[in-house]
């Protein structure tokens, strides 16, 4: 009786773990299951075995070793099966995991300078090569620096047009680089020559033309005996690097408080040669930045005698420079990172 109870063990053992072979996935627990059923304190073979104190002297032996063969057949093929399951799912990782030599590369597209940075860079490379160096300042100012010190008391008119994003009463982020100017001044005695390029920031509704954050450059020069036409001169020879020998530049009145006297700058279009188009809206001309004298009070305000020194100042909108340049016609299209519109440059 017990040895067909054994060898019943045997037979649904190996079927067990034979189905286990054919299954798939992570089979470590169904393993241990079959283990703990027939060879555990409580399997199905230990029970058998516990059944042996009613054998006769002679049936025990033969029972004893019919149950060690049992026992040690169900833990070979347990021991065979894991090995040819880990084969299995090792030549199936390799077939996976197999490289095509012959497959073609990934095409990995080199990235290029913003259009911004790359009229930057060549505006920095003129005023460079006229002598001028490139200074930088602050983006959060103080509202002497950006106001005060530029002849805009706290009461002046123009301050209205500005926008301002205040962080304090007397903190904000800067509406233009013109402090920089104030903050070289003040560091340094003349002569000074230099650009002030960076970002800026006003209160401005988002649309095609404008944009709450955008890029200014200003510029500086104060020595003995700067006059207009060394401010006419310069301006010239960079609108003649930016748009061509045939730029021409014409100066008409204006009035900003940290210059005087001042003017708004016109450069002839690049697109007609002044003729008349679409993109000067049929002028001929087309406005490319601010200018003027330096204020002798914004002198005085950084300890410069405006009896013994004069100068220039300048500002251009970056964006306005790039957008007639490449003719693109709305401002947002620089902050919204399309690469349709960025791969064209």
């Amino acid at each position: 009786m017990m040895k067909e109870m054994l060898e019943k063990i045997g037979k649904q053992a190996q079927e067990e773990i034979a189905a286990l072979v054919k299954s798939s996935g992570d089979l470590k627990a169904e393993f241990e299951q079959v283990r703990v059923k027939y060879l555990g304190k409580k399997g199905e073979l230990t029970g058998v075995l516990r059944q042996m104190g009613k054998l006769t002297p002679e049936e025990r032996p033969v029972i004893g070793e019919l149950a060690n063969e049992v026992r040690a057949d169900i833990e070979k093929k347990l021991a065979d099966a894991k090995a040819k399951i880990e084969d299995l799912k090792l030549q199936q990782q390799l077939k996976n995991e197999v490289l095509d030599v012959t497959m073609p590369g990934k095409d990995f597209s080199a990235g290029s300078l913003h259009p911004l940075t790359q009229v930057l860079n060549e505006v920095k490379d003129i005023f460079i090569g006229l002598g001028f160096e490139v200074a930088a300042g602050p983006e959060v100012e103080l509202d002497y620096y950006n106001f005060e010190a530029l002849n805009i008391p706290k009461d002046h008119p123009a301050r209205d047009t500005q926008d301002t994003f205040y962080v304090s009463e007397n903190v904000l982020l800067r509406t233009q680089t013109s402090p920089v100017q104030i903050r070289v001044m003040e560091q340094k005695k003349p002569p000074i020559r230099i650009i002030a390029p960076g970002r800026v920031y006003r209160s401005d509704a988002v649309d095609a033309t404008h944009s709450p954050v955008f890029h200014q450059i200003e510029g500086l020069v104060v020595d003995r005996g700067v006059t207009m036409a060394d401010l006419k001169g310069t301006l010239e020879t960079v609108a003649k690097q930016l748009y061509g020998e045939d730029a021409r530049i014409r100066f008409r009145p204006h009035h900003f408080p940290f210059t005087e006297p001042s003017a708004e700058v016109d450069v002839s279009c690049f697109a007609c040669g002044g003729k008349g188009c679409r993109l000067c809206k049929g002028e001929g001309w087309i406005e490319i930045l601010g200018a003027g004298m330096v204020h002798p009070q914004v002198l005085r305000n950084c300890d410069i005698d405006p009896e013994e020194y004069s100068g220039f100042a300048f500002g251009m909108g970056l964006e306005r420079i790039v957008m007639r340049r490449f003719d693109i016609q709305d401002i947002r299209m620089f902050f919204e990172n399309d690469m349709r519109f960025l791969k064209q440059f």
